[in-house]
């Protein structure tokens, strides 16, 4: 006859907790999809300053990287210029964003730009970094949101 292995404490406790279980149960609970579980969000806080113009609305675009480019944002918001600086905040996963933004003076939903495509409203992104012939770069954009949270502040300037 030969012994048995010794079971480790955890595995000797998860037998005791599923011992009443009957078999099939155990069976169809073991081989059922299991939940993902979700980063708990992290606190993202965007300050933007220098905002010259008191009206319309700020539109804001935090995306990963395979979104940045895309247009596609994890979080968006649309908040109303009522002063010089404008606070929002916004609950993400931790993980590396960046932050595309336009004030919308006319509140008309889009950037308008003139006949050669150039916006002709303010406009800005994450870490204050500068578009050559179109947004800022990935690299130049992005930033860390740990689980702790993150905060930027980006100037119209």
């Amino acid at each position: 006859m030969t012994p048995l292995p010794k079971r480790s404490f955890s595995a000797s406790l998860l037998l005791a907790v599923l011992a009443p279980v009957p078999a099939l149960a155990l069976a169809a609970a073991l081989l059922a999809p299991q939940p993902a579980f979700a980063d708990t969000p992290a606190r993202l806080t965007v300050t933007i300053t220098d905002i010259k113009d008191v009206k319309g609305k700020m539109m804001i675009a935090v995306s990963n990287e395979a979104g940045y480019d895309a247009g596609d944002a994890v979080a968006a918001a649309a908040s109303a210029v009522t002063g010089n600086t404008l606070t929002a905040t916004f609950d993400v996963p931790p993980g590396k964003y960046g932050i595309k933004l336009f004030h919308d003076i006319d509140s008309d939903g889009k950037m308008n730009t003139n006949p050669f495509g150039m916006p002709t409203e303010p406009y800005a992104f994450s870490n204050n970094a500068k578009g050559q012939f179109g947004p800022a770069k990935w690299g130049a954009a992005s930033f860390d949101v740990p689980a702790g949270g993150a905060a930027q502040t980006i100037s119209l300037k």
